[in-house]
C-alpha cells in the first residue's frame, strides 16, 4: 500500500487504527535501557513512539501517512511528552550514520529487497552500544497465527532479520505468541518475529 491508501485507511477508520499502548515486545525490549535518542522506523499513530517519549527518550518518529503523523503528533500532546516528527517514505529515508541509542522498526511489512534496505538503515543508525528492536508479523503465522498481512512475501521471521545484522550482536531471535482478543471473549495468539541486536561499543 503507498502513502495515499494508508491515509485513507486512517482516514476512515474511526478512532485509532493500532492500539494507543506500545507494543508488549518493544516494552519487553526496551525496559532497562538508560534513556537517550531514538528512532522510530514506521512509526504509525505513534503509540511506541509517544510511550518511548513518555519514558524519557528522546525519539524521532517517521511515517509515510500524513494522516498517521497528524493522530501522533495529537496523542503525544494530549500525554504531554514530546516527539520530532517526519512524513517520509522508510523506504527512502537515510537517518544519520551513528545518532541513536535506540532504533525500533515494528510491524513494518514490505518485499525482502526494500525491508533489507531500511534494516540497513537502521543498523548504520545505531550509536555504538545502541539497540536496535525489530518486531513483526511471522512468517509462522499464516498457518499457525492470526491476522497479519497474508502475503508470505513481506513477512519475517528471525532467521532473515538476523542475516541482515551482520556486526551487532544478537541479543534475542525467537518467534514468539502474541495473544489476540477473540470474538468469543477469549483468545487466539498471533505469531511474531522478535529481534533484538546491540552494536559493539567502540
Amino acid at each position: 500500500m503507498d502513502s495515499s491508501a494508508w491515509d485513507s485507511r486512517y482516514a476512515d477508520t474511526p478512532g485509532l487504527v493500532w492500539s494507543a499502548e506500545p507494543n508488549r515486545f518493544v516494552v519487553e525490549s526496551v525496559t532497562g535501557l538508560t534513556p537517550g535518542s531514538a528512532l522510530d522506523i514506521a512509526a504509525g499513530e505513534g503509540r511506541n513512539a509517544v510511550w518511548l517519549a513518555g519514558q524519557g527518550w528522546r525519539v524521532n518518529a517517521v511515517d509515510f501517512s500524513t494522516v498517521a503523523v497528524d493522530r501522533g503528533r495529537e496523542m503525544a500532546a494530549a500525554r504531554g511528552v514530546t516527539v520530532d516528527w517526519r512524513v517520509a517514505d522508510v523506504t527512502a529515508y537515510r537517518p544519520v550514520p551513528n545518532s541513536y541509542d535506540l532504533v525500533l522498526i515494528s510491524y513494518l511489512h514490505l518485499p525482502a529487497p526494500e525491508f533489507a534496505g531500511v534494516l540497513a538503515a537502521a543498523k548504520s543508525a545505531l550509536r555504538p552500544g545502541g539497540t536496535l528492536v525489530v518486531v513483526g508479523h511471522d512468517l509462522a503465522n499464516l498457518s499457525g497465527g492470526i491476522g497479519g498481512p497474508q502475503d508470505p512475501d513481506v513477512l519475517i521471521t528471525p532467521e532473515s532479520v538476523v542475516d541482515g545484522l551482520a556486526g551487532l550482536r544478537v541479543q534475542r531471535a525467537e518467534t514468539t505468541r502474541r495473544p489476540v482478543p477473540a470474538t468469543d471473549g477469549g483468545t487466539v495468539d498471533a505469531l511474531d518475529t522478535v529481534v533484538v541486536a546491540t552494536r559493539p561499543a567502540d
